[in-house]
């Protein structure tokens, strides 16, 4: 069921802004031109992430620097570790464990930025 979640005026060329939709806590990104819709919160530890950067398509958490690909949610990178006790944090620790964000279907008509809600 598409939704309207914004105008695209309200959204600059790498802004984002956050939104509820259907419940749904959600994120609209606009990577130049182009309306992406991810779940607010990071696959970490579920920090806002509107609050963090978007940098082209890389969107990373403003809590522990997670980054996500707002076309697809898939997680790049996990948390930056704590100061390392040694060079190397052990990527299957689970304090950095980070899962992929759910991402939502987006349509632009007439200056509008509709999301499509299962």
């Amino acid at each position: 069921m598409l939704t309207k979640a914004a105008e695209t005026s309200e959204l600059l060329p790498g802004g984002m802004k956050a939104v509820t939709l259907g419940g749904r806590e959600l994120v609209l990104c606009n990577w130049e031109g182009a309306f992406y819709a991810v779940e607010r919160a990071c696959g970490h530890a579920n920090a806002r992430l509107e609050r963090g950067a978007l940098t082209g398509w890389i969107l990373t958490c403003p809590l522990h620097y997670a980054q996500f690909d707002i076309r697809s949610g898939e997680a790049l990178s996990g948390p930056a570790p704590k100061a390392p006790d040694s060079k190397h944090p052990d990527p299957a620790d689970p304090a950095l464990a980070t899962r992929s964000l759910r991402t939502y279907p987006v349509k632009v008509e007439n200056g509008v930025v509709y999301v499509d809600l299962p």
